[in-house]
């Protein structure tokens, strides 16, 4: 227990890495965004905040607040996986726009929706399955607690890619619309794996199966292109997804 009780303060950086990777992309145009990308938004916050004031309570003596504040939580967490999988139909729609009208969309082309589609189904299954297991091993709380930490790695991704492609664009806005839109992925991951191994070796959990299924799902978040690219996921995911 004694070594997760500054867990709390360290949880509040990938919350400011979140915040301000997300932050031009819903507050720039706010008024446009869709009520279920509100929803999302503020459950995914929330969800954030949870992760940052349920160690401390846990660590400082208020067992029945943490206790209180957990189902709460896992009410949460239900809302963070169903409005990601209700907003999933808006990347194939924008598939399909890109494809009828590419001036509009720049370097986004419709394989990269695909490919968000993809990416996207693995983190709502691997933060939906890491919250079940944090539910499994509630009475074990180091071992439930690393679980729902590796939330924030799993599903971390959007926000902050969002981010370095806004700033990516901005540098290149000459060169607009030939502009290579993987980079700032790319980097994005490196800067998620950092922390997720930096957190992971800070407080001894570097075998945790937690670690291991937040570092396979951000190693296959850079497969997005080849994903978005084949036709059998296009296929498929036309299929499934519909509006």
């Amino acid at each position: 227990m004694n070594k997760y009780k500054d867990l709390y303060k360290w949880m509040i950086i990938p919350m400011v890495v979140m915040q301000l990777g997300i932050f031009m992309d819903y507050w720039g145009d706010f008024s446009e965004n869709a009520w279920s990308v509100h929803i999302h938004y503020w459950t995914g916050t929330i969800w954030y905040i949870y992760l940052i004031i349920q160690p401390y309570f846990v660590t400082h003596g208020q067992i029945e607040r943490h206790r209180t504040n957990g189902i709460i939580g896992m009410f949460l967490a239900g809302g963070v996986c169903l409005t990601a999988l209700s907003m999933m139909h808006r990347d194939i729609k924008s598939a399909e726009d890109s494809l009828a009208d590419p001036a509009r969309f720049g370097p986004f082309q419709p394989w990269f929706f695909f490919g968000i589609a993809t990416v996207e189904v693995v983190m709502i299954a691997a933060f939906g399955f890491a919250v079940i297991k944090s539910i499994i091993h509630r009475k074990d709380i180091e071992n439930h607690s690393w679980w729902l930490i590796s939330t924030v790695f799993i599903i971390m991704m959007p926000a902050l890619g969002r981010g370095l492609g806004f700033v990516s664009f901005v540098l290149q806005s000459d060169r607009m619309p030939n502009v290579n839109i993987m980079p700032p992925l790319y980097i994005s991951e490196l800067v998620i794996i950092g922390m997720l191994l930096l957190g992971a070796w800070k407080f001894k959990t570097l075998r945790h199966p937690a670690t291991y299924l937040a570092l396979g799902v951000n190693l296959f978040n850079c497969l997005l292109e080849p994903l978005g690219r084949s036709e059998s996921v296009q296929l498929a995911l036309r299929a499934l997804i519909k509006g």
